[in-house]
Parts: structure tokens; sequence; C-alpha cells
């Protein structure tokens, strides 16, 4: 009896050790089959994908979701994305019945609702969670240039506020559900965060910055307003802290409208302060979080901007009729510089919009039928830009916009970049 238990024994540690050897030899066979490729190639495959298909690829196998996530990743990512204009439409009114006499706003299937996420975060029962209006929303979208076409790409995310600033992929949204609330998301990731009340002011009286400090590595918000008395005040929050921090404002007198959404470059968040016959600028340092003025090389127009360009600061401006100038500032405390003159396919009510970032063209935008041109400085050639729609509504302001995998911190790019 005794010799045939060792016997089974011996049978079944056999059966065993050839199981292993068997899985041993498929391996070697498999990865015989299977060549090495370097992570470093598999990031840069992964680097040239389309926005969908990366989102997708991240779910493939372990090794891609970890590359994706690795914060030289995103840098990379952010470094080759080019510039796009973000913007919201009205969710478009649609008859449900055929019969039906009263169009019924309808949101497209698994649309990421702002704020709904923004409810389930803060741990708001269901049952009373207000009943939002889906004609007061608006879809996200993007529009995007490419070889003298446009098309507009859309995030699938919904909200009920406006854009109110951007900044390397984040934007700065109004919070609906409370008054004079703002909220910090990246449409692409859909990670969001609130941001608690600041000083309350109407809309037409303020005006929002978005900048990243690279001092101390945190996104900053510039919150500037004007009172009742007409002076102007200022509060930073940062986005690591989320508390607001009165900041000494711009002298009486120097801001008289707030209509232009402030410049990011060089350093500072640059103000046009008026709509006409400007001779300045309003800037104030990210860094050091001090005002002070710019002189502009001529007077600023009606239909003359500030843009930025490959980092630099530019001033785009209508010299005549059929001529605009662009000058560059390379840094605060320099002079600009005349980089060149535009003087083919010029047209007055030109106004310049922002600069391809990866490319180079400067885009513009007629007043007179809104639309699109793009002046190509190395051909030296204005095209007009062949757009998917005639006509597209968006609501609100469009902001120059980088689509990125970028979060507001060191510690929450680390995670998990997706939902």
């Amino acid at each position: 009896m005794a010799n045939l238990m060792g016997d089974k024994k011996a049978s079944f540690l056999r059966l065993v050790e050839e199981r292993a050897l068997s899985k041993e030899e498929k391996k070697k066979l498999q990865d015989a089959l299977v060549p090495y490729i370097p992570k470093d190639c598999i990031s840069n495959v992964l680097l040239r994908l389309p926005l969908e298909s990366l989102q997708r690829s991240r779910f493939v196998c372990k090794p891609w979701y970890t590359i994706i996530n690795s914060l030289k990743f995103i840098d990379d990512h952010l470094e080759r994305s080019e510039s796009v204009l973000i913007f919201i439409s009205s969710i478009k009114e649609e008859n449900l019945y055929p019969f039906s006499t009263r169009p019924i706003a309808v949101e497209k299937p698994n649309t990421f609702s702002v704020e709904a996420k923004l409810l389930q975060s803060e741990s708001v029962p269901v049952l009373v969670q207000p009943n939002i209006n889906p004609t007061l929303k608006y879809y996200i979208k993007f529009l995007e240039i490419n070889n003298g076409r446009s098309k507009i790409g859309e995030y699938s995310v919904s909200c009920t506020g406006h854009i109110r600033a951007a900044c390397n992929g984040l934007i700065l949204l109004e919070n609906k559900l409370k008054k004079g609330g703002l909220i910090v998301i990246n449409p692409v990731t859909r990670k969001l965060i609130s941001l608690p009340l600041g000083t309350l002011c109407p809309a037409d009286k303020e005006s929002y910055g978005f900048a990243f400090c690279t001092v101390i590595g945190e996104y900053k918000v510039v919150h500037l307003f004007q009172d009742e008395l007409r002076y102007f005040g200022c509060e930073i929050l940062n986005l690591g802290t989320r508390v607001w921090r009165a900041v000494n404002g711009p002298s009486f007198g120097l801001l008289r409208w707030l209509g232009c959404l402030p410049v990011l470059a060089i350093g500072a968040l640059h103000w046009v302060p008026n709509i006409d016959s400007s001779d300045y600028l309003v800037s104030i340092e990210v860094d050091k979080e001090r005002f002070h003025t710019i002189p502009l090389p001529k007077s600023s127009r009606y239909h003359d901007r500030i843009v930025e360009m490959r980092g630099f600061l530019s001033f785009v401006t209508h010299e005549e009729e059929n001529q605009i100038s662009v000058w560059i500032l390379k840094g605060l405390g320099e002079l600009w510089t005349r980089q060149l003159s535009i003087k083919m396919g010029c047209i007055l009510d030109m106004v310049p919009l922002y600069s391809l970032r990866i490319k180079g063209d400067m885009i513009f935008k007629r007043d007179e039928d809104g639309s699109f041109y793009a002046y190509d400085f190395q051909l030296q050639v204005m095209r007009k830009i062949e757009m998917e729609q005639e006509r597209f509504k968006m609501s609100g302001m469009y902001h120059p916009h980088v689509n990125s995998l970028i979060s507001w911190s060191s510690r929450e790019r680390s995670q998990d970049v997706f939902y």
C-alpha cells in the first residue's frame, strides 16, 4: 500500500514538472515569434496617434497603460499637440415626434455631463440633485485647422457654463450650480475640480487669466475685476491650495475695457486696456504677481490684437488697408522688433485669433462674414480656410487651446488620467 502511494506521488510530480516545462517552452516560443520593441519606440508611435485612438490604446495592455500615464509621455504629447480653438455650442433642438409643435433639446447618448460629475464628486444624493434643463446645456467642441481645411472635433462633454480661460489643455468653466463658482476641467481626460468662490462681479466687469507658473510648478487663476467706484482689484488662486489671495491691482485709469481675452506669453498675462486706440498693454507677471505697463510700438486699433507666437508676445496691427505688420516682444523689459509685413491678401476687418504652435501659421477671422484665413510665414501666402461647415454656431467666446493629457498638479498627473 505504501509503495502504491509512493508511485502515485512520483507520477503526480512528474506530471507537474512536464506541464511546467511545456509552459516554459511555450513562453520561449512566443518570445521568439514576437520581436522585442523598445519602450521608447512604442512611446514614439503612441505619440503620433489621434486623440480618440490614444484613449483606446491605453486599454490594450499594461505596458501601454503605464507609458500613456507617465509624466514624460504627457509632457511629450503636449509638446507635439497643435493649437485649436475651443468653444461651446448650444445643444441642437430636434423634434422627437413628427407632429410635435415644440422642439425638444436632446443630449447625445454617452455624453459626459460636467455638472453631473461635479454633483457625484461632492456626494450629492441623486434624489436631491437639480434637474438641469437640456436647452440650457452646451457641448464643448474645438476647431482645428490643417492644410487649409477646418474640422470640428467633439469631446462628448456637455456643460451649462461658458469657458472663461484656457491653458495647456485645461479650461476654466463657469459653475452654474453655484453663483460665481468656477470649474477647472481637462475635456480630454474629463478630470475636473471645483474652485471656491472669489469676489462676485458681473461678467462684463471681470476677466480671468489662466497660467502655469514655472517657478513653483503650479497653475494659477488670475481674477481681474472692477468695483462700483471703477477701481480694478485682483485676486489669485493657486490650484494646489485652492485659496484666493488678494494682490495689488493695476493703477487707477490704466484699464478701461475687459472685452479682449488676456494673452499668456513671456511669463506674463497681458490685457489690451481699450477697445480702440491703446498705446500700451496692462500685464501681470505670473511668478512675481506684479502689474506693470508695456508700451506698444504703435497705437492699437479696433481690429488689432496681441497673440502668443512660439512663446513670444506678438502685436498684429493693420498699418494700411492692405498691409498687416507683426511685431515681436521676446521678453519683459525688452524692445519690440518688427518681424514682417503681410502685403498680400490682407483685408481691413481681419482679426488675428491665434498662431499655430507647431506649424506657425497665423489664423485670422473676418468680421464681415466670419470666414477664416491662415497666413503661411514660410511661403508668405494668405489662404482662405475651407470650412467643414459653411457657418458653425458657437456660444460665448472661443479660446486658443491645445488638446493634452495635462492635469493641474504633479500628484494628479501621476495617477489615472482617463475616465
